[in-house]
């Protein structure tokens, strides 16, 4: 039986959000659902999953309030746990772009379904940016986007302050993996005074979901946070590891370099391994190997 992975993310004024902590993880617990749900003021950001009875539960819970009544959310399926276990924590925020006064409740950009995305990236006269982080936009993006090489999303807004101008760029479009940093992206720039902000509903999830092949603009394979690593178009998985020591989407070539250590590092992070910590990560390595060999008798 495959396991329903759902996504989804909701802005509102959640003050009572820490209260929501304890009888969430009780109700994921007892449903069996593994994944991650960040509670925060300004709202609740989760990738959670569990068999369909399981999802369709927390869904309903969540949208028993009143303030969650519109709750939408992405679903993929897996045929096993994507994620070792569950977490529910408290954050200051759900996405952290660390701009406290930017505040999705009081403006965003306009939604672009993903059938209208394709039109509205051919104008010439639209800038596309992904806002995603470097590692991300290297295993696959939209056609003619602009990489920002952002380590982690609190360098956008530095990103945009040098790279772009609301007077030479007047209409943008923003993309991000399921639609949740866009939010905020494109609220820190209408309070940089660009007019025309635009991002795509539902993020690359929904586009992949949705879009034919056939009609997809969308080049490569897409990172996801959990065990597939990366899905394509269909939602279906894709090619991708993940190295163990620095976290980065490895690909079949990757494994080819002579760089590649299984277990041990990549041709993005061997450089950077110091003997001590090559010595770490052959302990871990050995120490799963073990517990694989006796999780298999």
């Amino acid at each position: 039986m495959s396991l329903v992975v759902a996504t989804f993310y909701h802005f509102f004024s959640f003050a009572d959000y820490a209260e929501w902590r304890s009888p969430l993880h009780s109700l994921c617990e007892e449903h069996g659902i593994k994944g991650t749900i960040l509670l925060a003021s300004e709202g609740i950001n989760a990738t959670i999953a569990g068999s369909r009875s399981a999802v369709d539960t927390l869904l309903t819970y969540l949208r028993s309030d009143p303030r969650l009544w519109d709750l939408t959310h992405k679903e993929s399926t897996a045929p096993d746990y994507p994620f070792d276990r569950l977490k529910v924590r408290l954050k200051q925020e759900i996405v952290t772009l660390g701009q406290p006064d930017v505040n999705p409740n009081e403006q965003v950009g306009t939604y672009v379904s993903p059938q209208e995305w394709n039109q509205l990236i051919g104008d010439p006269e639209v800038t596309l940016i992904d806002t995603r982080n470097d590692y991300e936009v290297q295993i696959g993006s939209f056609r003619g986007a602009q990489n920002p090489h952002t380590h982690s999303f609190r360098n956008f807004p530095d990103y945009v302050k040098t790279h772009l101008d609301p007077q030479k760029h007047p209409k943008v479009a923003m993309f991000c993996t399921g639609g949740i940093r866009c939010e905020k992206a494109t609220a820190f720039m209408l309070k940089q005074g660009f007019q025309e902000v635009y991002h795509l509903q539902g993020g690359i999830l929904k586009y992949l979901e949705e879009v034919p092949e056939l009609d997809s603009l969308w080049e490569g394979e897409c990172f996801v946070f959990d065990q597939r690593i990366a899905i394509k178009t269909g939602l279906v998985a894709g090619s991708y590891d993940l190295c163990v020591a620095c976290g980065y989407p490895i690909s079949e070539e990757d494994k080819a370099s002579p760089d590649y250590e299984e277990g041990i590092c990549c041709p993005h992070c061997s450089d950077h391994l110091t003997p001590e910590k090559r010595a770490r990560q052959q302990a871990k390595y050995q120490q799963s190997k073990l517990k694989k060999t006796k999780d298999n008798k």
